[in-house]
């Protein structure tokens, strides 16, 4: 479980992306993590993490935002955004640089498709130059496990944690695990809440936590809302955005999916003192270890 000392300022974070509305997964996420960071008298912070323009819905990001504040998920701070970090990037990059441990790669999809998915270091010594060229991390400190503060001990492929993995794309974009870090880093934040779906990229980022000498979060990875055919919620495949009107039954079934208990009383707290009750109740080991289905009708979900 986590190392965290009291002694220690809990900070966490949201961190959506602006391709669509909030849904009832990315609520699970949102909630799950502010209620551990309240519960634990810490900061909670939001970011946007607008890296990938091309994916991005004009507005969304608004929309997110203004869906948190309705849902009484007030975060601490100014929210962050990626899309003004650039120079943030360009120096971490910098940094590996100088270190010796990155280099361009012109590998296709294709090629590696070909090789069954997994890089294999064709380019680490050719000293090519960046023109069509990703970059990619030259794996010095490969992680082979970490210990999850839910999910327990996790371990990883020895191909994944010791492929050179791309830390910024051919068409000039950063990549996520290296934003993602630099950010976090920025943020202060040491303890990241967030769905199970990202457990398999953790190895690589705590690997550029080393390699760029910064302090390792603890990491908490919550049970994803899965959708009929067993699909996790999300924007790409069409999740419903949350509905509108009262929030309260929502984040209820939103609770319940994590495993909390539910005040009977729930119809007579206004919202923010049922988020505070919920603070107050957070059992993160209630929680289930498996994904499991949304609920069907949100809205309707805890009407008379």
């Amino acid at each position: 479980m986590s190392d965290f000392h009291p002694a220690q300022r809990y900070v966490g974070r949201f961190a959506p992306s602006p391709s669509g509305a909030l849904h009832f997964g990315s609520l699970i996420a949102a909630l799950g993590s502010y209620l551990h960071a309240r519960s634990l008298q810490g900061r909670w912070l939001v970011r946007i993490d607008d890296l990938d323009p091309p994916r991005e819905i004009p507005g969304s990001a608004d929309n997110i935002l203004a869906t948190l504040d309705r849902y009484g998920l007030h975060w601490d701070g100014d929210v962050v955004w990626q899309s003004k970090r650039h120079d943030a990037y360009r120096a971490a990059l910098e940094t590996l640089r100088h270190q010796g441990v990155s280099y361009y790669c012109t590998c296709t999809r294709h090629r590696i498709s070909q090789l069954g998915g997994t890089y294999d270091g064709h380019c680490r010594d050719l000293a090519l130059g960046a023109e069509n060229a990703a970059m990619r991390l030259r794996q010095t400190h490969p992680i082979y496990g970490f210990e999850d503060d839910f999910q327990g001990k996790q371990h990883a492929k020895p191909a994944l944690a010791e492929e050179d993995f791309i830390i910024c794309r051919r068409d000039g974009l950063f990549a996520y695990n290296l934003a993602v870090v630099v950010d976090d880093h920025y943020q202060g934040v040491n303890h990241i809440v967030r769905g199970a779906d990202l457990i398999e990229p953790t190895v690589r980022q705590i690997s550029l936590y080393q390699h760029l000498g910064y302090p390792q979060p603890n990491y908490l990875h919550l049970p994803l809302a899965v959708n009929a055919q067993g699909d996790k919620l999300s924007k790409q495949n069409h999740a419903p955005a949350l509905p509108e009107g009262d929030p309260r039954p929502v984040l209820l079934k939103a609770l319940q999916f994590l495993g909390q208990n539910v005040p009977e009383n729930w119809q007579d707290l206004p919202l923010d003192l049922l988020l505070r009750w919920a603070t107050k109740h957070w059992t993160p080991a209630k929680m289930p270890r498996q994904d499991a289905k949304a609920p069907p009708d949100l809205s309707s979900a805890f009407s008379k």
